[in-house]
């Protein structure tokens, strides 16, 4: 039911998700699917849920993966925030239908602490005190609310030079840290995650 109601999302906005469509593409009944999640929002909710999930298992390994220079770590992570914003359909029909002031989703990604707002904050704040452990609580969990409201930041309003919004998030963040930040990457050049 969950891939169906992504797949719709998707390609029309889940403002224009009727229930009645998705129970006839998932091939169940409406009260099957009011039965699973309560209501269109409950669908919304767990629709949400499962994709913020798959979200920060990303962002983890892209995180651990750069562990060794935790300023390249935190420019890959917010690469691939900003990656999964572009290429993402589900989150890229959210974010096109938001920036035209319509989606009933964004408040689950945004506005709304949980799943993801919270959950990147909390993962972004474990992964600072493990490979950071020298530096003060205050700063990693500033330095952690810094990387997640810039990035939400830059998915909705994406800066005007394409590519720069990685390298500029993290050497706030390492500034905030007390840490050097991450070498400038060569003009021209994306950051792969």
């Amino acid at each position: 039911m969950l891939d169906e109601a992504w797949t719709l999302a998707a390609q029309r906005g889940w403002d224009r998700v009727r229930v009645a469509d998705l129970a006839q593409r998932a091939e169940v009944s409406r009260p099957s699917l009011y039965a699973e999640f309560g209501d269109r929002a409950g669908i919304g909710q767990a629709l949400v849920r499962r994709e913020a999930e798959r979200f920060l298992t990303g962002l983890a390994d892209v995180l651990d993966r750069h562990r060794t220079d935790v300023g390249l770590a935190l420019q890959a992570g917010v690469a691939h925030a900003l990656d999964q914003a572009e290429h993402n359909p589900f989150i890229e029909a959210v974010l096109n239908a938001a920036r035209g002031g319509t989606d009933a989703l964004l408040p689950f990604l945004t506005s709304r602490p949980e799943p993801v707002f919270s959950g990147a904050w909390t993962l972004v704040c474990a992964w600072l005190g493990d490979v950071l452990p020298q530096v003060d609580d205050d700063r990693r969990t500033e330095a952690a609310d810094l990387l997640v409201r810039l990035s939400i930041s830059h998915m909705l309003l994406p800066p005007p030079e394409p590519g720069t919004a990685p390298a500029r998030v993290a050497r706030a963040a390492c500034a905030v840290l007390g840490i050097a930040p991450p070498p400038a990457p060569p003009p021209g050049h994306g950051l792969t995650t």
